[in-house]
């Protein structure tokens, strides 16, 4: 087994894969840019470099420099996690040519899935189902004008080169296909530095449902079952859980067996997710391929027993996958909720600033994989997630209650949170008995659920600052007559008041 590796990362995901390598007798090495210094990754990792960059993320994305400090430390292989340079092919290859282990597909898999034009051609030729559109990258208007025609509005503009919800457009109207294909351009060419763009026809209010695969350098290829990642907003997924609702057995068996055979398509190997759309109709169509470590795996984690960072370590050590299809059982329920330092009362805007107090929930069935801690700084360089909170329960209205209850337990001062939001969620009924797809928050959430809840809150921050500016008027009255109380039963009646 590898006896060092380092982590192209930072976070929470780094924190995560430190963890279990860890717990695999695999020593860590951490990357970090000076605004790292002092974060929780850093500290956690066996040894740590700084890297330089003009900014905090080019440095995190500077591949000569990530694998000159993997020789220089005598790493033997490059963990990317997800986002950064994880589904970049070059990266990938990169590091191969410097002699090291990518924990990861090769870069010819990356490429083959990452162009969204060039998937959608693959898995078209492998008998995967796919939605109506177009299978070449669009740049012309007038082009893009005839396709949309054929296919039938509505239509979504996606960006050829990548996702994450990046350059995507819903039209409706023909009238609005000029300017949204010129701001999803714009939008793709900022992000990816790739303005083209491809169209398929929009598929109203699915459900967005994902398999996990699993495949070794051997050939030998499984799946672990599903996840709802329906919950979006800005198509970023926000909550996500397995199993899904609405798969009965059989779907989740043929679904699983598809995502297998888009997997084997382009020689696939170690982890990664094949991404669908459900139509109310339970036809499914192929979206996407993430050839990474998923935000959202936890879920799958806790509903299989199976450590994905482990066996994507293992897969990359030419080690044979340690189960079988039929080893996989699927139990319980599980979701996840992405916190987010953002603004639940205030459109979701990002906050930034130092978290003065940091208090995460614990229990049974409770797990959270967290970046930060008292004293961590939330700057505008990085993505505002801040940790995942995921609960796990016998069935899924256990895990929602334990999931609600671990929120209430989630204290984090000194940003904002979407905390309030997801908190809204749980509670919502269509949420709650299954009733939701990827249109939820525009059509059925509602957003006065926030206003009442901010108005409580602040009710009952006043009714504690009145309390307690009412006990310290009575303070100033005691006179020396009256009866001692010790400092420490004093403090702790104060506390069980407040309660």
């Amino acid at each position: 087994m590898f006896k060092r590796i380092l982590i192209a990362n930072r976070g929470e995901i780094a924190v995560r894969i430190m963890r279990s390598s860890r717990e695999m007798g695999i020593e860590t090495v951490a990357i970090y840019h000076e605004i790292d210094r002092t974060a929780q990754f850093v500290n956690y990792a066996d040894y740590a470099y700084r890297i330089e960059g003009e900014t905090p993320k080019d440095a995190y994305l500077d591949m000569t420099q990530i694998i000159e400090i993997a020789k220089i430390s005598d790493a033997e292989a490059i963990h990317p996690g997800y986002g950064f340079l994880s589904e970049r092919a070059e990266f990938a290859k990169a590091v191969t040519d410097a002699g090291l282990k990518f924990i990861g597909p090769s870069h010819t898999s990356i490429e083959m899935m990452g162009n969204k034009t060039r998937a959608r051609e693959i898995m078209f030729n492998a008998g995967v189902p796919i939605v109506p559109g177009t299978k070449e990258k669009i740049t012309d208007t007038d082009r893009a004008i005839e396709i949309a025609t054929e296919i039938g509005y509505p239509i979504l503009l996606k960006a050829a080169a990548g996702g994450g919800g990046k350059g995507m457009r819903k039209v409706y109207e023909s009238s609005d296909l000029v300017p949204s294909l010129e701001a999803a351009k714009r939008e793709a060419m900022k992000a990816f530095g790739d303005e083209s763009v491809y169209i398929e026809k929009y598929i109203e209010n699915p459900k967005h449902i994902e398999i996990q695969v699993l495949a070794d350098e051997h050939g030998n290829y499984i799946h672990l079952g599903e996840r709802d990642c329906s919950i979006q907003r800005r198509h970023q997924k926000v909550i996500e859980e397995a199993t899904s609702t609405v798969l009965t057995p059989e779907l989740r068996e043929e679904m699983g067996k598809v995502a297998v055979e888009a997997a084997k398509a382009c020689n696939y190997a170690n982890a990664g997710t094949i991404e669908f759309l459900l139509d109310k109709n339970k036809n499914y169509y192929f979206l996407e391929m993430n050839t990474r470590l998923q935000v959202e795996h936890p879920v799958t984690e806790l509903v299989t027993g199976i450590n994905l960072v482990k066996e994507q370590i293992k897969i990359a050590y030419g080690e044979v996958l340690s189960y079988k299809q039929d080893d996989i059982k699927l139990n319980g329920h599980a979701l996840e909720c992405r916190i987010y330092a953002e603004d639940s009362f205030n459109g979701f805007l990002p906050d930034t600033g130092k978290i003065s107090y940091y208090r995460q929930p614990a229990g049974y069935g409770v797990r959270v994989d967290s970046g930060v801690e008292t004293g961590s700084e939330v700057t505008i360089h990085f993505d505002p997630m801040l940790a995942k909170l995921i609960t796990f329960g016998r069935d899924r209205i256990e895990a929602i209650n334990r999931m609600e209850m671990a929120l209430r337990n989630y204290k984090i001062k000194g940003v904002r949170t979407i905390i309030p939001f997801l908190l809204a969620v749980m509670q919502h009924p269509e949420f709650r008995y299954g009733y939701f797809d990827t249109g939820f928050i525009e059509h059925s959430f509602d957003f006065e659920s926030l206003n009442r809840m901010k108005n409580e809150h602040e009710e009952i921050v006043a009714a504690i600052a009145t309390w307690g500016w009412k006990m310290t008027q009575n303070a100033n009255l005691a006179t020396d007559t009256q009866p001692k109380i010790s400092k420490w039963k004093e403090k702790n009646l104060y506390m069980r008041r407040l309660v």
